[in-house]
Order: C-alpha cells, then structure tokens, then sequence
C-alpha cells in the first residue's frame, strides 16, 4: 500500500513509521511532517536509505501544498498524526492548536476526499485513521473512558482535539470514507520530546535539576508504551471497522508524584546518589484534569489487542534510551 503519515518526524509518528517498515516491508510510506520544535528526524534514520520511504516538510495548515502533495503520492491510507500535543502550550498560545488540530485535520480530510472521489469503485477502499487522544473526555471521578463516554475537553489542546475528531466523524457519516479514530491515554517510550513528564523527570534528574511536580503531585493518568501503541494503530489500520472509535490504554494507572518517585528509584541505583532530593513541587497547570482511565476492552475483544510487555520492563528500557542519548551506560550498568 502507499501510505502517508502526518506527524510521521513525531514521538509516536516516528516509532509507527520504524514498526510499519518492520512488519510491512513492502508497503510505500511517505511521511509528511512540518518538523516542529518537537520533532525529530534523526530516529529515522534506519529507514532513510529505504526506497520505499520518502520524506517530505510540509504544513497541513498550508492547504494548497498539501493538496500538490497528495495528488502527487496519491496515497491508498493515510494516518493522521500530525498535531500541536502539549496542554502548556495550548494555555499559553492556543492559536496554533486550532489552525493546526482543526484546520489542519479539515484541510486533510477534504484534500483526500477530493482525491480518492475520483474513483467511485475504490472511495471506500481508502482508509483515514486519526489518531487523538483520551483527554477530549475530560476528567474522571470514578470509572473508565469508553467509547461511548460524552466529550467534556478542558484544554485548548483537548478541545481542538476533540474538533478534529467531530469532524473526522461527520466526513465519514456525510460522505462516506472510510475513517477510524482512536484515542490514546498517556504515551511513554523512546524518542519522546522533553516537555513530557517521563523525558522531563530523566534528563532533570541526570542534569542535578529540580524534578518539577505539578501541585501536590495526586493527578492520575494511564500509562501506554509508545510500542504498543504503534501496534495497536496497525492492527486498527487494517482490521479496524469503518466509522468506528476504538480507545487505546495501558490498564496503567499512576498517580504523578509515585511515578515520578518510581523513576527516581530507578535512576538512583544507576546515579549513585537520592534523586529523590531534586523533586520540587510548583505552581498546578490551570484547570489540570485529576484523572484519566481507558478501557480498552472494545479493541482486545474485537481485535485481540494486547500490551505485549510489562510497565516495569518498559519503563526501564526507556530509562536505558534516554541515558544512552545524553552518553550514558546502559541501565544496568555505572555511568561512564
């Protein structure tokens, strides 16, 4: 198949694009990424000698680029990725998360439908996968999100979230493609930008830092191994029905201030020294959401999904990346 993937440069785009290549080596795939400040290039660069893989820079904003694009590469899937993703910056500068989460989401759907409208026999042959996220649920109390929960975003960024998936919705009940969506909880793994929570506790850590702790650190939220995810996405890409939502979690649930002192656990055996002393608790994130849980029961049921590895075992082997970036040892050995 030819596939485009949006955002393919980001966190979960780039590890998809590094497990696309593995299990479906003959599959064409062109990422289309606007190469943010969140973004980075180089963790592709196992698959950059592939013939199958093409790059391109482009904004999903910039319609009439993505449309050259597309009616170049006229590609059979497309999984959109491509977004503004951190709340901080949402409440800081909202604008860009709506030109890029909503605009940019319409100006992609519209483009496809315009592209693969031109053949009737194979319209819905054409699959749109979107990915978004769990926070346009809300808060929780009690209970788990499923895919039948109501949408309550408390950010900028999981409002214009939440509006890229109404409108996924509607192109696929008004018009017919073939879309999917899905929403994640909380992702962790290698290649993650810095401002993430995991990232941000490591590389404070390692730098003698304060660890920052938003308020009193009892926030909860649901852990999902970037790996996992990644296979969730291909097994959804391709057995996934039509106009359905599928939710995808870890059944991973943490408060942020014991999985921050979890971590902490782990790097003091490598670091030599509490790295407990550096955690600092600041100001709370304006209208911080308490809690977050996904019941990923529809995709294990209809799609035999599971985690493949343990919360531990991950953890661990994304400790072990991170320390490796900035030249330090593996986990289980000193710092050099």
């Amino acid at each position: 198949m030819r596939i485009l993937i949006t955002g393919g440069a980001g966190f979960i785009g780039s590890n998809l694009i590094l497990h696309w290549f593995k299990h479906h080596p003959d599959d064409i795939i062109l990422n289309l990424d606007n190469l943010t400040y969140a973004a980075n290039i180089d963790f592709l660069n196992p698959v950059t000698s592939n013939p199958n893989y093409r790059f391109i820079q482009a904004d999903i904003v910039d319609r009439n680029h993505l449309k050259d694009v597309l009616r170049e590469f006229i590609p059979q899937g497309v999984i959109h990725l491509a977004a503004e993703s951190h709340v901080d910056n949402s409440i800081k500068g909202p604008e860009i998360f709506v030109l890029t989460n909503v605009l940019g989401t319409f100006n992609l759907l519209e483009e496809c439908r315009q592209l693969w409208n031109k053949d009737k026999l194979t319209f819905k042959e054409n699959r749109f996968l979107h990915i978004s996220t769990d926070e346009v649920f809300g808060s929780l109390e009690s209970g788990s999100f499923s895919e039948q929960t109501p949408y309550r975003p408390n950010s900028p960024y999981s409002a214009t979230k939440a509006g890229s998936d109404h409108i996924v919705r509607a192109y696929h009940y008004t018009y017919g493609m073939n879309a999917i969506i899905t929403n994640c909880s909380n992702n962790f793994g290698p290649n993650q930008n810095n401002e993430k929570l995991i990232p941000t506790v490591i590389r404070s850590a390692i730098s003698r830092d304060k660890i920052p702790v938003y308020g009193n650190g009892q926030n909860i939220r649901d852990w999902l191994f970037v790996e996992d995810h990644c296979n969730a996405l291909d097994m959804v890409f391709h057995k996934g029905k039509s106009g359905e939502t599928y939710n995808i979690g870890g059944r991973n649930q943490w408060k942020n201030i014991d999985l921050v002192n979890k971590i902490c656990d782990l790097l003091s055996d490598i670091l030599q020294y509490n790295v407990k002393e550096q955690i600092s608790n600041v100001t709370d994130r304006l209208g911080h959401d308490l809690r977050y849980a996904v019941d990923s029961t529809k995709i294990e049921r209809e799609l035999k999904w599971r985690p493949a590895k343990d919360f531990d075992t991950n953890l661990k082997t994304t400790i072990d990346w991170y320390l490796k970036k900035r030249e330090h040892s593996p986990l289980t050995q000193q710092i050099i």
